[in-house]
């Protein structure tokens, strides 16, 4: 990205001074409600990292049941995300804040939003789930017992689509009153169930390595251990939603009816919305059925001798769900309290706080993101290990890692220079932009699809790498259109300074893998999980200290922006 304003965007100045709002956090404050979410997810990361290795000991990662149930649990958050997801995550938000403003604090709005997304999701949940077998035979590529599986999982999963619906428009009901936390921590509940689940399963049912699970040998048990685990862990991360939503004591109760609410604007602003997901969610529905041609095919190659592992869908849905770590963890985290400063700012006509706060969110997200790409290309072999049941499924784990981390801090930043356009209320050009990126996206996947079974899914991690790459110039040039320049040039020289100090730390990072036998198929690196552990705890902390010392170094000061407020309070709560 380069612009030719390569001067710093200030956060305030003297003749536009930055508006204040209760809603949008600035500062020290900004920083802890970050901090807050931060560490809910951190939470909830570490736990869901537990739980996928908890599922490739239970079902593998390579296994011919992992791919099956991998792609049943992908279609309730797809059809969510596709369906309605657009809306709640960043139409709502902007809208809430306005209603918030009434003298009923929003009540009336808030409660007819929360029966009519109730309806409207129990509806679609319903119809979804009654058509389980059609949806399953379109968005995959199985046939035989493998189709029979995957859609016996469906029947179970997809009723996860209503509690995701109640426990997105709940968080975002939050959000825009400024409670940051119970959105992030939420999740942290739901992995706990699922992991319970989980122990019961290999307790009762016996891990892949011992059992080697078929879907022609596979019970109604084991079904509902696995699948119903999984959704029961969703009922209960949008169940306890409720508690603090009471807390913001507003009075709800159910109504029903829109008119004179302004909830018809919000219909009009969500129609656009939802196409926008319908074509974005297209795309990975082609991705989808272009890495089940690898899984229908892993089972020929798992009967040669010796077996061929091929990765399938599971191995992608691993290595990005490792490669979101950062953008989950930070990125999402920073996006989610400034997207306020940047709905109130629109709502005042303030473009100047608009700029500088797409300026410093860039450059503050970056900190986080480039560190944690470097950190992912050095240790995608012991993070491999960690999600894998054998050595060879760990190597193949790793190298899907390593492709994809590459795209990681664009992948956070294209996220933010969306928030722009919703925060403003504009719908119409994200619309334009997803367009042009699932044309390109498609095109990528299907090229992916040429190539031989053992290639298809890492040629898919490329297009998910280069996708994200072009997304955030595409955006960057609508952008621009729309506020003018925002010192995209001061955000492109900070983050080459990043790069350079994530290079040094990749490269320490890398010493490291191969003192540990990183690079040998016998190394102590791949021996064990717990000797993959040991390695990441070590390697982290190592290339922390020489990322840090290369920023101070490279004179880098959006570190200490990000962290700085943080320090300050832990100092005073010791003083």
């Amino acid at each position: 990205m380069s612009d030719t304003n390569t001067a710093s965007v200030p956060l305030q100045d003297p003749g536009h001074p930055v508006r204040d709002d209760p809603s949008a956090p600035r500062g020290g404050s900004m920083a802890r409600a970050s901090a807050i979410m931060a560490a809910g997810t951190l939470v909830s990361r570490i736990l869901g990292l537990v739980r996928v290795a908890l599922l490739a000991t239970a079902i593998g990662a390579t296994g011919q049941v992992s791919d099956l149930f991998t792609s049943a649990n992908n279609l309730p958050n797809f059809l969510y995300l596709m369906l309605a997801g657009g809306v709640f995550n960043a139409v709502l938000v902007p809208q809430i804040i306005r209603a918030s403003k009434q003298p009923d604090r929003g009540a009336d709005f808030v409660s007819r939003l929360l029966t009519l997304t109730a309806a409207a999701l129990l509806v679609l949940t319903v119809l979804v789930t009654l058509a389980a077998p059609v949806i399953v035979g379109v968005t995959t590529s199985f046939t035989g017992a493998n189709l029979a599986l995957t859609t016996a999982f469906a029947f179970w999963c997809l009723p996860q689509i209503f509690f995701y619906g109640i426990y997105a428009v709940t968080g975002q009901i939050l959000n825009a009153n400024g409670s940051f936390g119970p959105y992030m921590w939420a999740p942290v509940v739901n992995n706990v169930v699922s992991i319970a689940f989980l122990i019961v399963f290999i307790a009762l049912m016996g891990g892949e390595q011992a059992e080697r699970h078929q879907p022609d040998t596979w019970t109604m048990e084991q079904t509902v251990l696995l699948a119903g685990g999984t959704t029961l862990g969703i009922v209960i991360q949008a169940l306890v939603m409720f508690i603090p939503l009471k807390r913001l004591n507003l009075g709800l109760r159910p109504k029903f009816g829109i008119r004179g609410t302004g909830l018809g604007r919000t219909g009009k602003l969500a129609s656009v919305t939802i196409l926008t997901m319908l074509i974005g969610n297209g795309l990975y529905l082609v991705n989808l059925r272009v890495a089940t041609i690898a899984s229908d095919a892993r089972q020929g190659f798992l009967a040669q001798d010796p077996p061929v592992q091929i990765p399938g869908s599971t191995n992608l849905e691993f290595g990005a769900m490792v490669y979101q770590l950062p953008h989950s963890v930070i990125a999402l985290s920073l996006a989610t309290v400034m997207f306020n400063q940047l709905s109130s700012a629109h709502a005042d006509g303030d473009m100047r706080t608009v700029r500088a706060t797409l300026s410093r969110g860039l450059r503050m997200i970056g900190v986080a993101t480039v560190f944690g790409a470097a950190a992912l290309l050095s240790f995608a072999g012991p993070l491999g290990v960690l999600f894998s049941e054998s050595p060879e499924s760990a190597a193949i784990n790793g190298v899907i890692i390593a492709i994809l981390a590459v795209g990681a801090p664009f992948l956070s930043a294209n996220f933010f220079l969306n928030r722009v356009f919703y925060a403003s209320e504009d719908v119409r050009t994200p619309l334009k932009i997803q367009i042009v990126l699932s044309a390109v996206g498609v095109g990528l996947a299907l090229i992916a699809g040429t190539f031989d079974p053992q290639l298809i899914v890492p040629m898919l991690a490329v297009a998910y790498s280069l996708g994200n790459a072009i997304a955030v110039v595409v955006s960057h040039l609508f952008l621009t259109r729309k506020i003018g320049p925002y010192g995209a040039g001061h955000v492109f020289d900070v983050h080459v300074r990043l790069t350079l100090a994530g290079i040094i730390a990749a490269i320490a990072g890398t010493a490291l893998c191969w003192a540990f036998g990183g690079y040998s198929a016998d190394g102590f690196l791949w021996q064990s999980k717990v000797n993959a552990l040991v390695v990441l705890a070590i390697g982290g902390v190592l290339m922390f200290a020489v990322y840090v010392v290369m920023l101070k170094v490279l004179r880098v000061t959006e570190l200490t922006e990000l962290v700085g407020p943080l320090l300050g309070r832990f100092r005073r709560s010791r003083a």
